[in-house]
């Protein structure tokens, strides 16, 4: 190989490897990504059952009067 194309292929292999590296780091971010959506969605949930459940508490407790002094008066 002629010294002038030493540099071409060092500065080809170069490029390759950060390729690679990038490949790897995007699919790792792609799979942390996911994770949390995953995590996002399950606590959504978690909220509108938890909201559900206090709705439902609400609608079945015994109103207070509203014009009642509290019983340490």
């Amino acid at each position: 190989m002629p010294d002038s194309a030493q540099p071409l292929s060092e500065r080809l292999d170069a490029l390759e490897i950060r390729i690679a590296y990038q490949d790897e780091t995007i699919e790792t971010l792609n799979a942390t990504i996911t994770a949390q959506w995953q995590q996002i969605d399950a606590l959504t949930r978690q909220i509108k059952a938890f909201h559900d459940r206090l709705q439902q508490a609400e609608s079945n407790a015994p109103a207070a009067p509203a014009n009642e002094r509290p019983p340490h008066y």
